[in-house]
């Protein structure tokens, strides 16, 4: 397994729409493997292949306290939404901000699983929170994007500025 690189706001590659996922085959097990390792080495609950410049309708999650209950979501569709749950989001790709997101607290969602057999679950609370954020990534969104501009571009501009000076300092 490998720890992947994962883009960072605001890469345009994280604006890329995915594409739906064609086969469930050993490559793509392999990915996904690598992706749980990039996610809990980071760390993190959950992680789409769009941040590690894989446009695939892909993602995986893991909101459990001790890595437990890991999930891969395969061409993810959500089919019913309900109820308003406000909480501190941060984004692997958005490193060391957090903001309060609006979602629904309660989803259903179709997928196809790491065996490439469908699947459609009921879930709440985190782990619905992080599924529809890292749905909003297969579809080019991040949770800035719920912000206001101004506090999007002061975020950008910090990241931006933050990573000039660590290319500065590896030269030095």
């Amino acid at each position: 397994m490998a720890i992947l690189k994962i883009l960072e706001f605001p890469d345009p590659r994280l604006r890329t729409k995915a594409t739906p996922v064609e086969a469930v085959d050993d490559a793509l097990r392999a990915l996904i493997d690598n992706m749980f390792e990039t996610m809990y080495a980071a760390p993190g609950i959950g992680l789409a292949a769009t941040q590690v410049d894989v446009h695939k309708r892909l993602l995986v999650a893991d909101v459990s306290a001790d890595q437990s209950d890991p999930r891969v979501l395969i061409n993810p569709q959500i089919l019913q939404k309900d109820g308003v749950l406000v909480t501190d989001e941060g984004c692997l790709s958005v490193p060391g901000y957090y903001e309060e997101v609006e979602r629904a607290e309660h989803i259903r969602v179709r997928f196809l699983d790491r065996q490439g057999d469908a699947q459609e679950i009921d879930v709440e609370g985190l782990l619905a929170v992080c599924i529809q954020h890292e749905i909003d990534h297969l579809d080019g969104k991040l949770f800035v994007d719920y912000l206001s501009e101004a506090k999007r571009q002061r975020i950008r501009k910090k990241l931006v500025k933050d990573r000039r000076l660590q290319a500065a300092e590896v030269v030095a």
